[in-house]
């Protein structure tokens, strides 16, 4: 985490060049005006996916509208059930639910990610899709996922807006699936400020999320812009030439950020194991951890309350856990569920497993910039609390 403390000079100079080239903000035309003919959004793309290992990429306005967009080129409407987790941002269910579909939330086990078990148990006729989470660098077991979407017929829609740079059993998380989803938020890993990427090898998949994200544009090249084909309708998802030109830049850096995040959390984790009272987040033995936050659980929740108090008294921050569960915790979102026929009673009754797990975790941010110094102030922190209040 993340890609805003390497905001520097290499992005400033590559944002410059795009006014010194004719200022051409528009992913599409204005040839003539571009003195250099350059395509800023449909570089970065098409080196997104090359790093990835994937067959296309799709750069879009953001992580919200990779989700959506993705959903969109599955099929996914009015009707269809699609399965994600309760520990998630709270995008992931608005994408469902916008692309007109039916978001069915099921319990995380001990990698706070989807449950198969549970996934399992919510399949019904109208499942279409399945949508899990790599939450904060770590991805559920997705072996036992795919296992059962294929045994199913179901779509996968991986939902790796957190994690660039995780591995799962060799290949980037975000494409294991037909699709992954990608964010480039200010405090994402790989930042365009705002701006996101959907990913798939299938071409026609690749096809429809181009016409969806620019109303519905074919790009036919028989014809001009303004005389263009469609099939379908679309929306504006477009990612602009300044966010693509600093994409380029930073995806130069991502292998350094994540080493140096991987290092971080190595110290962390050595550090804190030692700690009587503590348990670590499980991550699955294919996975290859982003290493985004360290999670651990304390016995309970007035415990990892009092754990945050005292750790932002010291100057140690948290992410998400605890500070931020309104947002990444499925039970507080009656808003959106109480339109599917979900009581606010009845969506806390069915998620109450995964609160019970989340309300005793405190994530510790894994910060690219940290120094030897601040990895041991963290650790002596967190140890000298957890003698307090043990």
């Amino acid at each position: 985490m993340p890609g805003f403390e390497l905001i520097g000079e290499e992005e400033r100079a590559a944002v410059n060049e795009v006014f010194d080239e004719g200022g051409i903000l528009f992913r599409h035309g204005f040839n003539a005006q571009r003195t250099k003919g350059r395509f800023r959004a449909i570089e970065f793309e098409q080196a997104f996916a090359k790093y990835m290992g994937s067959g296309y990429g799709l750069a879009l306005a953001s992580g919200t509208a990779a989700l959506k967009v993705g959903l969109k080129a599955l099929g996914i409407g009015p009707g269809d059930e699609v399965i994600t987790q309760a520990f998630t941002f709270v995008a992931t269910v608005e994408a469902i639910a916008d692309a007109g579909a039916v978001p069915v939330v099921v319990n995380g086990d001990d990698t706070l990610n989807m449950n198969p078990e549970e996934l399992e148990r919510h399949i019904t006729p109208k499942t279409k899709a399945i949508l899990p989470v790599h939450m904060l660098g770590v991805s559920p077991d997705m072996d036992r996922i795919l296992e059962i979407a294929r045994a199913h017929n179901l779509r996968v829609l991986e939902d790796n807006c957190e994690s660039p740079g995780a591995m799962y059993d060799g290949k980037p998380l975000g494409t294991l699936g037909e699709v992954g989803a990608y964010s480039f938020d200010f405090g994402k890993m790989l930042t365009t400020g705002e701006g996101g990427m959907v990913l798939t090898d299938d071409p026609e998949v690749d096809k429809l999320a181009r016409e969806y994200h620019d109303h519905g544009h074919e790009n036919n090249p028989n014809f001009a812009r303004g005389q263009d084909t469609h099939r379908i309708s679309g929306f504006n998802y477009r990612m602009g030439e300044l966010q693509g030109a600093i994409g380029m830049v930073q995806l130069q850096k991502l292998e350094w950020i994540v080493a140096q995040n991987r290092k971080h959390y190595a110290a962390l984790e050595k550090g804190l194991a030692q700690i009587d009272g503590f348990r670590f987040r499980r991550v699955p033995s294919p996975c290859k951890s982003l290493c985004d936050a360290l999670i651990f659980q304390v016995p309970t929740k007035e415990l990892a309350n009092k754990f945050a108090q005292e750790m932002a008294a010291d100057g140690i921050g948290t992410k998400n856990l605890p500070d931020a569960m309104e947002w990444h915790f499925a039970g507080y979102w009656d808003h959106i569920f109480t339109q599917f026929g979900v009581s606010r009673e009845d969506l806390w009754k069915s998620l109450l497993p995964t609160y019970e797990r989340l309300s005793r975790s405190i994530a510790v941010p894994v910060m690219v910039k940290y120094t030897p110094e601040r990895v041991s102030k963290i650790v002596n922190g967190i140890t000298r609390i957890a003698g307090e209040l043990l």
